[in-house]
């Protein structure tokens, strides 16, 4: 079954952890029958922990209650009655460890010199926290070493970290979800694609070596194969995605979806 969109889905939104996975395995096929036979397509990953209650995380269901309370000891080697107080309820807060998944394309003909980084973004890079430090420094570093760099943003919520600035995107181009490219041999210029959520996701072309041809990717491809494989037919399209869509968009969706009979 597909999904009724003809392009994102909003409602795998509130799936990306195993979405996130599944475009990342799924890219990395698709992406190396495109390539030139010294060069390879390889899924790599930063790990970093992340605190529980950062700004903007979402509580994952791994809080635990280890106590009843606190310990009660002597108070002072007093023997007067000990005033009654309220007992707190001991929660382990831990931290979070966080993997991360990118696409590496590689020259095996020169040591494994990266050529290019394909990132689809998860809520760590567009959330404030170590995982946005670590992206953010990452930027700079494929930029200093002259790689390319592919971004697909496929997430409404969280904050915009493509290389672009958002204040620099014309308004034409200020969709719902963004791919942006920034080819290694010419970092001052990169370019960004329109990705509205009403239209089917783009054929993208991944730059390689300077002397190579664009690699083709084909999101939608990847999004619609996700889907199936994910088995995500039992998604409840009565509710609203989340984060909610628009009026305008909402309305249109509605729609949509009475005609698919989803709704």
């Amino acid at each position: 079954m597909k999904s009724p969109f003809p392009g994102m889905d909003p409602y795998l939104e509130q799936h990306w952890r195993d979405v996130h996975h599944n475009l990342i395995t799924f890219a990395q096929g698709l992406i190396n029958y495109e390539l030139p036979a010294d060069l390879r397509a390889r899924v790599e990953e930063r790990v970093f922990v992340e605190t529980i209650d950062g700004p903007g995380r979402s509580m994952y269901p791994d809080i635990r209650v280890v106590e009843k309370g606190w310990p009660q000891g002597p108070t002072n080697g007093s023997t007067s009655t000990a005033v009654a107080v309220a007992e707190p309820l001991v929660i382990e807060m831990p931290e979070e460890k966080v993997n991360q998944g990118f696409i590496e394309i590689i020259d095996v003909g020169s040591g494994n010199k990266v050529v290019t980084v394909i990132e689809i973004f998860s809520m760590a890079n567009k959330t404030p926290g170590e995982g946005q430090e670590l992206y953010r420094r990452k930027q700079h570093e494929l930029k200093e070493g002259r790689v390319s760099l592919v971004e697909i943003d496929l997430l409404r919520g969280g904050e915009r970290v493509l290389t672009i600035p958002a204040g620099a995107i014309p308004p034409s181009h200020r969709t719902h979800y963004q791919v942006c490219i920034r080819r290694g041999w010419d970092p001052a210029h990169p370019g960004i694609i329109r990705v509205p959520l009403r239209e089917p996701l783009p054929n993208i072309g991944v730059p390689l070596r300077e002397i190579d041809a664009l690699a083709p990717l084909n999101l939608q491809t990847l999004i619609d194969q996700c889907y199936e494989n994910g088995r995500y037919d039992d998604l409840d399209y009565k509710s609203e995605p989340e984060p909610p869509l628009d009026a305008d968009d909402a309305k249109w969706a509605d729609a949509l979806l009475r005609q698919a009979a989803m709704r």
